[in-house]
């Protein structure tokens, strides 16, 4: 015997874009998918915080992911489970750690509890501006997924 599934009316791009702005001002996690310039794949969650414009997301400069961003300069994000998500692809500004202004380290800290800038180990900032930002939670809502695109409003 199997379970019956319902699945849900698709949602409007205008709710969708609300419950990503949402999830960028609400959650603390988001998964990091990045490439060595010769094409191997790292996958990494990182803690990050929203400003309105951009992630800001913190690790180690010598880890697979802050030599993948300072080489690339490019990421892409996944926010939610399999079934809600958010995708964003984003270009990447790399930032010394002590090159950020205090108050928005500040801010980094009190959203995620993690401060890099007193760890030992050498940390970076990465300032990942979305120019492409997808969501859906099931097939019927893959149509109209695109929601940002070459950093305008999909239509």
């Amino acid at each position: 015997m199997t379970a019956a599934t319902t699945t849900a009316a698709p949602r409007s791009r205008a709710q969708r874009r609300l419950d990503t702005e949402h999830r960028l001002a609400h959650d603390v996690d988001v998964w990091v998918a990045t490439a060595s310039p010769d094409g191997v794949p790292y996958l990494v969650p990182l803690s990050f915080d929203w400003d309105g414009e951009a992630l800001l997301v913190s690790t180690p400069a010598d880890s697979p992911t802050g030599r993948n961003l300072a080489a690339t300069g490019r990421a892409r994000l996944a926010l939610g489970h399999t079934r809600d998500v958010s995708m964003i692809d984003g270009t990447v500004e790399v930032l010394e750690i002590d090159a950020l202004p205090r108050e928005r380290g500040d801010r980094f800290t009190e959203h995620t509890g993690f401060d890099p800038r007193t760890q030992k180990t050498a940390y970076r900032w990465f300032r990942i501006t979305p120019h492409r930002v997808q969501a859906w939670r099931e097939a019927n809502e893959i149509a109209h997924r695109e929601l940002l695109r070459d950093g305008r409003p999909a239509t």
